[in-house]
């Protein structure tokens, strides 16, 4: 372990970076690079401090850049020492994209590579670096949406290593296939989609606009990603967090520009959409959002492009053959990402192979969750377009002792968008003041 500190307003900071092996079940093979950065209250540097690992959302994405101590990071560093970690091939930690997957080997090579980036190993991971930081000692975790997926994975698996576990917007289904997860999904985004039309009711008639224009003439962005109308309806995964409506509807209010050639659609509208819809920051997101769902025996197989087919209502060129609405998508990853995104259209062949794979591990242990002695407190937000609050509340009735608060107050990014009370009535509930 290697390790550098620095300062920001409020809070010290340290760069800590760990070896661990890729395959936690053959340690003597090859090793990767975790990092994970330390943040702690400027004037507690000393303190003999519990630690609180912070797990960010995803698939896919390094833990949060803060500056300073905003949002619920300056609750935490009340009380604990914060370890904002980059799950392995994220962030600092040793990436895994397009350009360095291709040194792994061939797409058979990568897939197999990329099936040691789940919450198992994200969990394994996290235990060797406890030892390390702590000396041995318990710490306590926070998940949000994907990282509560990892801690629920860690409750089932290597409980003696929490003192106590926060979730936010991520208790999983314990056993439910992909297939389960996107039936209940794109109703969640429908009903999201109304809401959205039913505030703005303009972006009605400029969503069928972009989505004709882009049926005769899809649009290379800047960067080369191909706008189609399927990307463009993927925008709805804006629609998931509490301010992501507003993000849409002003994003659609200015998509055109007049030309001496007629209306195209503009830089400013193409930038922004680019921004948003490429996966060259975070391609583990595209890779392996279906496998972090997949355990017992069955392959993903594409779930989210075939479950779609069942609801005919998200099929762009029958509303604009009528009158209806377009209708956006949500947290769905399709096999045309992989053809759109120049990020992803080197890793196709591993995307489908990883769709085929069939042998993946169980992810969590029913029997042990329900003798479960770890004090854990969830926040589940009602309606949640992510992360189903019926399957939620299911497995938080199979944790033994878990204290939930739903909510509908916040949609899914309630941990950043509440401040410091989220994480504080987590707190209070795992402590018995609330």
């Amino acid at each position: 372990m290697t390790s550098t500190s620095y300062r920001q307003p409020g809070v010290v900071l340290t760069d800590h970076h760990f070896s661990v092996p890729l395959d936690h079940t053959a340690p003597d093979g090859e090793r990767i690079e975790v990092y994970g950065r330390e943040v702690v209250a400027g004037g507690r540097t000393g303190d003999d401090l519990p630690w609180l690992v912070y797990l960010e959302g995803g698939p896919g994405h390094g833990a949060r850049r803060f500056n300073g101590a905003p949002a619920w990071l300056g609750r935490a560093v009340r009380d604990y020492r914060v370890l904002l970690l980059d799950q392995r091939g994220t962030g600092r930690s040793t990436p895994r994209n397009r350009q360095t997957l291709p040194a792994v080997g061939d797409a058979a090579a990568q897939a197999a590579h990329l099936g040691h980036f789940r919450a198992d190993s994200i969990v394994r991971d996290c235990e060797l670096i406890r030892g390390q930081l702590t000396g041995g000692a318990p710490w306590s975790v926070l998940g949000q949406s994907f990282g509560g997926f990892c801690a629920t994975h860690y409750l089932s698996t290597a409980p003696e290593g929490l003192r106590e576990v926060f979730i936010t917007g991520g208790l999983p289904s314990l056993d439910g296939h992909a297939d389960d997860v996107y039936r209940a999904a794109y109703p969640r985004i429908q009903r999201k989609v109304e809401a959205h039309y039913t505030r703005y009711p303009q972006d009605v008639e400029r969503a069928r606009r972009i989505a004709a224009h882009l049926a005769e003439q899809p649009t290379t962005l800047p960067g080369g990603y191909t706008l189609t109308v399927e990307a463009f309806q993927s925008l709805g995964i804006l629609l998931g967090s509490g301010d992501g409506s507003h993000q849409l509807h002003y994003l659609l209010e200015n998509a055109f520009v007049r030309t001496g050639a007629g209306h195209e659609l503009s830089d400013a509208f193409q930038e922004a959409v680019s921004q948003q819809l490429s996966f060259a920051g975070h391609p583990l997101y595209a890779l392996l959002h279906e496998p972090i769902y997949a355990q017992g025996g069955r392959a993903t197989g594409w779930s989210a492009e075939r479950v779609r087919a069942e609801f005919p209502a998200f099929d762009a060129a029958t509303a604009l053959a009528g009158d209806a609405p377009v209708l956006f998508t949500g947290e769905t990853i399709h096999p045309w990402h992989f053809t759109s995104d120049p990020a992803l259209r080197p890793l196709r062949e591993t995307a489908d192979l990883l769709a085929a794979r069939t042998d993946w591990p169980a992810l969590y242990d029913p029997a042990r969750l329900a003798a479960n002695e770890v004090p854990v407190a969830a926040a589940v937000y009602h309606d949640d377009m992510y992360v189903d609050t019926a399957d939620s509340l299911r497995t938080a009735r199979a944790i033994r002792g878990l204290r939930t608060w739903v909510t509908d107050e916040y949609e899914h990014d309630g941990v950043r968008a509440g401040g410091e009370r989220v994480l504080d009535r987590l707190i209070g509930l795992v402590r018995d003041e609330v």
